[in-house]
């Protein structure tokens, strides 16, 4: 692992973008936890949605491909600078890292759910969103995925913890992040547990709540007998 650890931060690309990463000691920062939760959850399908160099879409098919099966469903469409408009381009670009079961797809979420591409996706068992970080983006990249998730999925949001400005598209096109106010949503929901790691720039781990009976109720019952 530290071997491709090493032949991923030959680009120092791979430790920008808030993911806490660490060139110096070959540390993946919150990649370790995108990694560990997909060999872990074993999911026979991961989403990402977006990614400046590809960093969560590698390691996420490399712990698929440590675990001996499972595919990435990329989705980035290329507005920040060309990197992702040719697919041979692409498709050498993972393999240069030994990863080949990233299936890119450059388009936006809203063009990708008219797909068949999309329409064919079911048991989604970890879902990245790391696209534009509007609380309205977020709030539409969730609900496309979220019908298509099995029921143990988890979502991940970065750049999630807070608000700040950003210029990635070019200063006269800045915005405002606000991924956080989504995730707020999110915590007032009672289908959902949410739990946000102030990692990097910010990490918001989302499941659906499972509801377990209280083992109290057993107790209480039996005093009213």
């Amino acid at each position: 692992m530290y071997e491709w650890i090493r032949q991923l931060y030959a680009d120092p690309n791979m430790a920008r973008m808030g993911h806490a990463q660490s060139i110096e000691d070959q540390n993946l920062g919150s990649g370790w936890i995108y990694y560990g939760l997909a060999r872990a959850l074993r999911p026979s399908t991961v989403v990402v949605i977006g990614s400046f160099r590809g960093f969560v879409p590698l390691v996420l098919g490399k712990a698929l491909q440590d675990n001996g099966r499972g595919d990435v469903v990329f989705i980035d469409p290329s507005l920040v600078d060309d990197f992702w408009l040719s697919p041979p381009r692409v498709r050498r670009h993972f393999e240069n890292y030994g990863i080949t079961n990233v299936r890119h797809y450059c388009c936006t979420t809203q063009e990708f759910v008219t797909t068949e591409g999309y329409r064919a996706l079911d048991e989604v068992g970890l879902l990245f969103v790391d696209g534009y970080h509007t609380e309205e983006q977020a709030q539409f990249d969730f609900a496309a995925f979220e019908p298509k998730l099995r029921s143990d999925a988890l979502v991940l949001f970065h750049d999630s913890v807070r608000e700040r400005q950003s210029s990635i598209y070019g200063e006269n096109r800045a915005y405002t992040h606000s991924v956080c106010r989504f995730m707020e949503s999110l915590r007032l929901d009672p289908a959902y547990q949410v739990l946000s790691l102030c990692l990097g720039d910010g990490l918001t781990v989302v499941s659906r709540a499972q509801h377990h009976p209280d083992p109290r109720q057993d107790l209480i019952e039996a005093t009213r007998r």
